[in-house]
């Protein structure tokens, strides 16, 4: 048996409720304490449910991110800062814009390090997040290929942050974002998948049927560098917030 719990919502706003409330418990008894909370957080359109309500609830309920420190968990290796399909872009118009988070303590990778400063710029990376105390929180979201982060097929359990060759399928499934297949980045800087597990508490979200094959064989299925969420089966403190669609397929 693998130690992996996941919860059934009956819509993602449910799960992103759940989520959020548990997260904002996390900063609330961080700040009582004096200390940070170091959250991981993820791109795509999975999380925007659980980002809308972590804004409603500093909007509405005084949730304050002033002792968030934040890592994403990639980003697009040739794209400006600026670039509408950055990373940094669609996290700073869909979280951070709204938040009272402290801009030093948001860090991606860079879309546009040389490629003779690639490994230096990842080795700092992971410097950063054990500097700030490592992952007290890690989000994911789950690939078509089963990647976290962007951790393709064939990414090895100790894998840290480093350059990473897209898969076709990866690239197909950004294609229409960037207006063909043609446009979408080749490479990427993504954590590893060591550098996820690291993290104290781990959530992965996924809705819809079209994540339920890909949900049951991370879960349900042999521990393998084929897909990197099965690698999410030995760290004991994940749980998988899943709608009824991609819960469809469990056992």
């Amino acid at each position: 048996m693998n130690s992996v719990s996941f919860r059934v919502f009956d819509s993602s706003d449910d799960a992103a409720r759940e989520l959020a409330a548990e997260v904002a418990e996390l900063i609330r008894s961080r700040a009582a304490e004096g200390r940070n909370a170091v959250l991981g957080l993820a791109t795509g359109n999975t999380p925007l449910p659980f980002y809308r309500e972590l804004i409603r609830l500093h909007q509405e309920e005084g949730l304050s991110f002033g002792n968030v420190i934040t890592f994403n968990l990639d980003e697009y290796l040739g794209l400006e800062r600026d670039h509408p399909e950055s990373y940094w872009t669609f996290m700073h118009r869909n979280l951070f814009d709204h938040l009272d988070i402290a801009p030093d303590n948001v860090n991606l990778p860079s879309g546009t390090v040389a490629d003779s400063e690639v490994a230096a710029h990842c080795a700092a990376y992971e410097d950063a997040i054990r500097e700030a105390g490592g992952l007290d929180f890690q989000l994911l979201g789950i690939g078509r290929t089963g990647h976290i982060g962007f951790n393709e097929p064939g990414s090895e359990k100790n894998s840290i942050t480093r350059r990473v060759h897209l898969d076709p399928v990866t690239r197909a499934d950004a294609a229409p974002a960037f207006g063909g297949l043609d446009n979408v980045p080749t490479y990427a800087i993504t954590m590893g998948c060591a550098t996820i597990l690291s993290a104290k508490r781990i959530a992965l979200l996924a809705w819809g049927d079209k994540k339920a094959s890909i949900v049951k064989a991370a879960i349900e299925g042999p521990i393998t560098d084929q897909i990197s969420a099965s690698f999410l089966q030995e760290h004991g403190n994940t749980t998988y917030f899943l709608d009824r669609g991609a819960a469809s397929l469990l056992a």
